[in-house]
């Protein structure tokens, strides 16, 4: 009746192990470490860097711990500050022999100090978020209605391409607000564009306004091509916040959408605002120029000359020299957009969508210089690469450019990002600023786990004190579901804050009222006559209906803040369910687990440690 087969005891076991193993990273603090990122957009940090890392402090005389690569980064442990210091000088001696043109960002930084074989099994603490560990916190506001309005330009520049090549004459296009405005002296002309605009430009909702010689086609930006627009704004501010945060060497930034036209950045670990600013609000520029191939150039690139006039000397993606011509035929301005995709041999490629200016300039330049090559270069703080630099095959047209050859689908992709994420969609704004000092965080830390470890203290003395050796299993089912739900958080590489601490140790208050249930439906059942193993076995099987009822309504109310809450809202929300799910596996299962392993086994079990039961007096 009470006995659990061996399967699930395999199981319970298997689940303690696990969740030891994965919560065990956590107690160990952190290190000291030196973290190398790319410090420029076209440099793509990789394996082969954590080889040179390696080297480089090998022959410093510098000894890690150990040195990994990791997603954009190259991150080496060590076991003092001071060694932690000589490593990063002597990487940014190695690795930027030009100070003032750095092509690596060496940074110091905490790592986790677990030993190695936990790490190789992706056993890895859970992040502290910027209540815990200290940093900066911004709250951004984009300016969609600018985002709105480069949109209406881009679209009054096409309307007037499209109407050129239709022989369509207008009496002029302007924008208004965010409509585009195109004013016709016949009724004949005004049909003829509607047709024109209403084919190409689906976006825009167009309708007829003005009478006699003074008549108008009005183009609004339809709601949902409106809401698009925002939204892929939104988005690709938030790539380039991305790309651009990699530079401070921040563990885990939280980079996030609230609301319709915000975003919240907070970077742990950050104590310079200032430069923090700096990085965040800095502008990158996209240029197009024309290839120099003259035998002049090409004595310069072998060193056996000087650039010729009018040229300037850029590095290739890859690491080549090339000369380009200082004369700026296109600038990012004319990108409205940059996809990865194929050509018509099925070759990755990259295609990139101009507006009506850039599509006039860019078929001009290519018909003029069929068989040259044009340059794409991405400026960041004054320092220019050279993307890529594709051979003109034939005259280009539409506005429509495609750029092939030599790259695989992830360079085309990486490359699709850095056009379009070069620098930001629409302006934004610092709205709201604060800094955690490390030392508040530390306080924060110290709070948190006195309040879950008191608070799991309380609880156990008075089970036990009530409920003897059953309050016994109960407290130890309580210390497996805290372990479960540690070693889940950790797993899923989740960020703790002051929020994440409180819903612990509200778990734990919750947990133990599955046990409570269970605990007083056997002690009812002996109150009843009941049998001792009879009771244990009904006080569980009947209880478990309530369990599930009560912690079902609960998990409803915890997905609902999880679905629609943001912030420290939904950080209390997915540690609130989870462990919602953990106690629910540790109150029944693995308390009962704990009671058949105790009592199951005997036969004439004539009572059970489970405090006073009172039973009701006879009547004379």
């Amino acid at each position: 009746m009470n006995r659990y087969p061996w399967w699930k005891y395999a199981i319970l076991v298997i689940a303690v192990v696990v969740g030891f193993i994965y919560t065990l990273p956590n107690f160990f603090g952190e290190a000291p470490a030196v973290q190398v990122s790319s410090g420029k957009a076209t440099l793509k940090v990789d394996a082969a860097l954590a080889e040179r890392v390696e080297r480089i402090l090998k022959e410093a005389g510098v000894q890690p711990d150990f040195v990994q690569f990791e997603g954009n980064s190259v991150r080496a442990r060590f076991g003092d500050t001071d060694t932690q210091l000589r490593a990063k000088d002597a990487l940014q001696r190695a690795l930027n022999p030009d100070p003032q043109d750095p092509s690596y960002i060496v940074a110091l930084n905490l790592v986790s100090r677990s030993p190695q074989w936990l790490t190789s099994l992706r056993a890895l603490p859970m992040y502290l978020g910027l209540d815990l560990r200290g940093g900066v916190h911004f709250l951004m506001q984009v300016d969609m209605k600018a985002a709105l309005t480069k949109r209406a330009e881009a679209m009054a520049g096409d309307a007037r391409t499209m109407l050129r090549e239709k022989d369509i004459r207008h009496a002029g296009i302007s924008r208004v607000g965010d409509d585009v405005e195109v004013r016709f002296r016949d009724a004949q002309a005004l049909a003829a564009a509607q047709r024109v605009l209403t084919d190409q430009l689906p976006d825009l909702q167009w309708t007829e306004a003005g009478q006699g010689n003074e008549l108008r086609l009005v183009g609004r930006l339809k709601p949902e091509a409106a809401r698009r627009v925002q939204e892929q704004a939104l988005k690709q501010n938030i790539t380039t916040l991305h790309n651009r945060i990699n530079e401070l060497g921040t563990t885990e930034p939280v980079i996030q959408q609230q609301g319709l036209d915000r975003v919240v950045v907070q970077l742990p670990g950050v104590q310079d605002t200032a430069r923090a600013k700096d990085i965040i609000g800095r502008t990158a520029t996209l240029e197009v120029r024309l290839v120099d191939d003259s035998a002049e150039a090409m004595a310069a690139l072998s060193g056996n000359g000087p650039v010729p006039f009018g040229t300037e000397r850029y590095v290739e993606r890859g690491g080549g020299p090339i000369i380009v011509k200082r004369q700026v035929i296109l600038t990012g301005e004319n990108l409205t957009d940059a996809q990865a995709g194929f050509d018509e041999q099925q070759q990755p490629a990259v295609h990139l969508t101009l507006d009506a200016k850039g599509a006039r300039i860019f078929r001009d330049v290519t018909r003029e210089n069929v068989g040259k090559r044009m340059a794409i270069l991405l400026f960041e703080k004054g320092k220019g690469e050279v993307v890529t630099a594709p051979v003109i095959r034939t005259e280009i047209g539409g506005g429509r450019v495609q750029i092939s050859g030599r790259m695989t689908t992830q360079e085309a992709n990486d490359v699709a990002l850095l056009l379009r994420a070069g620098s930001l969609a629409a302006p934004m704004e610092i709205i709201e600023e604060r800094t955690i000092g490390p030392s508040l965080g530390a306080d924060n830390i110290a709070k948190g786990f006195n309040s879950v470890l008191w608070g799991f203290v309380a609880v156990g003395v008075f089970m036990i004190a009530y409920y003897l050796l059953f309050g016994l299993f109960s407290t130890l089912a309580l210390a497996v579901n805290l372990l479960l739900l540690v070693a889940l958080l950790s797993m899923l590489q989740a960020t703790l804050t002051l929020p994440g601490i409180a819903a612990i140790a509200l778990t734990l208050g919750m947990a133990i009222d599955a046990n409570v249930l269970i605990n007083e439906r056997v002690r009812e059942e002996l109150r009843n006559g009941a049998a001792p193993q009879t009771a244990i076995h009904a006080g569980y099987e009947r209880a478990w209906a309530t369990i599930l009822d009560s912690n079902v309504t609960t998990l409803i109310a915890g997905v609902a803040l999880l679905a629609f809450g943001s912030g420290p809202v939904r950080g209390f929300a997915v540690v609130h369910v989870l462990g919602i799910l953990t106690s629910m596996f540790s109150a029944v299962f693995f308390s009962r687990g704990l009671v058949n392993l105790w009592y199951g086994r005997r036969k004439k079990l004539k009572s059970v440690s489970i405090g006073q039961v009172w039973k009701p007096q006879q009547q004379s």
